[in-house]
């Protein structure tokens, strides 16, 4: 389940009705997938969209999204930080960024043009489209270890055009999901 953070008003949203009608004020669709008896998380990526053939099907009418991907990214990915730093930093894209999270966990910040900025960390489960224009970044929890299915409107996917409005530069990546809190 998502949880967003709105850190210049102290506020956090955990409950799944509170989170979806706050993102959409802000044009961001949020859904809740099932995850059990789908697909393994480890499974290879053909079986991952097959698994969600159905709802995949559903968005590319939705959205005009013309293909869809699996992304594994894990801390032994080859120029993990390279490929990182062209995410973390503000950008928007020509297209939507939609992303069903498979396994693992991310942050999204985003940078409305009115309002404050917001963290919106997403796991295993959940759908997130954020639409075209809006300015954002993206990075990996601490783990470093997300795989998700992507959606493109374009085949070449999306290119990153930086704000260079230094915003970014005032948050930190803190996710605060399961592994935040040591077990005892």
């Amino acid at each position: 389940m998502a949880t967003v953070r709105v850190p210049a008003e102290q506020r956090t949203l955990t409950d799944e009705t509170e989170v979806t009608r706050y993102l959409a004020t802000l044009g961001i669709d949020y859904e809740r997938w099932p995850l059990a008896q789908r697909a393994a998380a480890n499974a290879p990526p053909d079986a991952v969209l097959a698994a969600y053939a159905p709802e995949i099907e559903q968005l590319k009418a939705r959205g005009g999204y013309v293909t869809a991907d699996v992304i594994d990214v894990t801390p032994a990915t080859p120029n993990l930080e390279t490929m990182l730093a062209k995410f973390s930093t503000e950008h928007w894209h020509d297209e939507d960024e939609v992303r069903f999270i498979v396994r693992g966990r991310g942050l999204f910040h985003i940078h409305p043009k009115e309002g404050p900025v917001i963290a919106i960390e997403v796991e295993a489960g959940d759908l997130i489209r954020v639409p075209r224009g809006t300015w954002h970044w993206f990075d990996l929890c601490a783990d470093r270890d997300i795989r998700a299915i992507r959606l493109f409107q374009d085949k070449a996917g999306w290119t990153p055009h930086y704000t260079n409005s230094g915003t970014d530069k005032g948050f930190q990546p803190l996710c605060l999901g399961p592994s935040y809190i040591p077990l005892r």
